[in-house]
């Protein structure tokens, strides 16, 4: 069964505020954040900014001034000045500084992330050369002596895309698309089946190496409804650039339409 991928998106739509976080021209700025740990990451980036603006500004003005200051049309006999232990002090201390202020939220973010929570829902996530495959085993009563939902998730090409591409997007779209509860805590296990992988999705700020043979593990709260859209971002091969990501948050509700309905399917 090909699961619609507008059959639960757009249900209620004019009911709810719905986010569309695909790639755009020109983009040099994050995705919409749509996790706490994306938060985290996008808050920590500004932060930073403001700390290397004023050393960049700082460290600019530094050379100009040399620049200017100690050319040859200004200086006309070399200075007997060879070295200062005050000054290597300042100028080692200083940046010494600046890395212990900038680590306290590095860490705490860093740990935030890797925490553990009890989750709701597990979904164990598996990289194949080239495609995704997701098991979701956490429904006891779907098949007696298998209770495995259990899909793979392969790139649309053009051909395979309805004639009216509207909302649709190149290299990105899946025959399937991933549905995640918003609000819910969910657990990811990850791993690959033949080579290394990377099971990344930008707005939920997540990275993971899925490794054969080893399970690599993650937490994800989803804080909004939307479509959010990844890459497998480890050279896994000549076709690493075509396994992509397409992942659906959907309200509570929805979610167990879905796995209801899935459930009724199997049987």
């Amino acid at each position: 069964m090909i699961f619609n991928p507008f059959s639960f998106f757009f249900q209620n739509l004019f009911n709810k505020k719905i986010f569309l976080d695909c790639p755009s021209n020109w983009q040099i700025h994050f995705s919409d954040s749509a996790s706490p740990a994306m938060e985290g990451i996008v808050n920590f980036h500004n932060h930073i900014m403001i700390v290397l603006s004023f050393i960049a500004f700082f460290v600019s003005w530094l050379l100009i001034t040399c620049i200017l200051s100690y050319s040859d049309d200004n200086i006309s006999k070399s200075t007997k000045f060879t070295h200062s232990n005050e000054l290597e002090i300042v100028w080692t201390s200083i940046p010494a500084l600046i890395l212990l202020f900038l680590a306290t939220p590095s860490f705490t973010l860093l740990y935030s992330m890797d925490e553990l929570i009890e989750p709701v829902i597990n979904f164990k996530i598996i990289g194949h050369q080239w495609y995704w495959g997701y098991e979701l085993s956490d429904y006891s009563t779907c098949v007696t002596g298998d209770n495995n939902i259990q899909y793979n998730c392969y790139m649309m090409v053009l051909e395979g895309l309805p004639e009216n591409r509207k909302g649709y997007f190149r290299l990105l779209e899946t025959n399937r698309r991933v549905l995640f509860p918003v609000k819910t805590h969910l657990r990811l296990y990850i791993t690959a089946a033949d080579v290394l992988h990377s099971w990344t999705v930008p707005s939920f700020g997540l990275k993971v190496d899925a490794c054969p043979g080893r399970l690599n593990l993650i937490n994800l709260f989803i804080k909004r409804i939307g479509l959010f859209f990844g890459q497998c971002s480890e050279i896994c091969g000549v076709n690493h650039g075509f396994m992509p990501i397409s992942v659906m948050g959907v309200d509570v509700v929805q979610y167990n339409s879905y796995i209801i309905s899935k459930v009724n399917w199997i049987k």
